[in-house]
């Protein structure tokens, strides 16, 4: 028996902050007739207000260390905000949606990153999705709209990288259905030239991969995502593909990634 298509779709934090690219973006989601999964992040959001409630956000090499006040801000704007508006569009769009963390019938299970050269605080590693209670939503003809927060068996929520989120999601629901993942961001795709937006690489294998980044091409934000996108297909995955807010129109710029 075919397996049914479903369609897990990440949206990065600097596009939940343009209300007409959001708001452009949640149109073609809405649209898409595939059964779907949304997931986003926001740090930006979150470092800005958490900057207002007089915390101090600190980064080391680009990543937050997510410390207790941290923590409660990433729930309260991820898990909060950010979610609940996106569900509230997407309803307005006909599009029945439910906001969900990774503690939300424990779909997201994680536990606490090893403390090596620096302990990152209160970031979760993923270690468990459960594709079944996903699944059962998909079923119900339920859009389930994750934050990229997970949580641990003690109770513990986290702060969890939201690529990383995608591709795991996407990973477990390919042992049920015909599995395809987009990443929308702020650029047209992978680029040759950061400062071009137009020098996207249409196709990206594991051997292009590999060269990209010997020649520094692929850099900083760019590497954990191919990281990411790799691992799916490698697991599952049928179809992947990195590009801007206009990803899910029919005749986008985008980057695809294959075996």
């Amino acid at each position: 028996m075919e397996k049914k298509v479903v369609k897990v779709v990440k949206i990065g934090g600097k596009l939940i902050e343009d209300e007409n690219k959001l708001r452009e973006f949640l149109n073609d989601f809405s649209e898409l007739e595939t059964p779907k999964i949304l997931i986003h992040g926001g740090g930006s959001m979150a470092t800005k207000i958490a900057q207002k409630l007089g915390y101090e956000t600190k980064m080391v090499d680009g990543r937050r260390i997510t410390d207790a006040n941290s923590i409660k801000v990433i729930t309260m704007v991820y898990g909060g905000l950010i979610n609940k508006n996106i569900v509230a569009k997407l309803q307005a769009r006909g599009t029945n949606a439910i906001g969900l963390c990774g503690a939300d019938g424990a779909s997201i299970v994680s536990k606490k990153r090893e403390v090596k050269e620096i302990d990152f605080g209160f970031v979760g590693d993923i270690v468990k999705i459960n594709a079944s209670f996903i699944s059962s939503l998909l079923e119900q003809g339920i859009i389930p709209v994750f934050s990229a927060i997970s949580y641990s068996g003690d109770g513990q929520l986290y702060n969890t990288n939201g690529d990383s989120v995608a591709a795991e999601v996407a990973k477990a629901m390919s042992a049920i259905y015909d599995t395809e993942l987009d990443f929308c961001f702020e650029k047209k795709g992978v680029l040759t030239d950061v400062d071009n937006d137009e020098s996207v690489i249409k196709e990206i294998d594991e051997q292009l991969y590999k060269q990209l980044m010997n020649r520094g091409v692929i850099s900083e934000g760019m590497l954990p995502k191919l990281h990411n996108c790799f691992q799916a297909l490698h697991h599952g995955v049928t179809k992947i593909r990195l590009g801007d807010s206009n990803l899910l129109k029919k005749n986008s710029v985008h980057t695809k990634i294959v075996k």
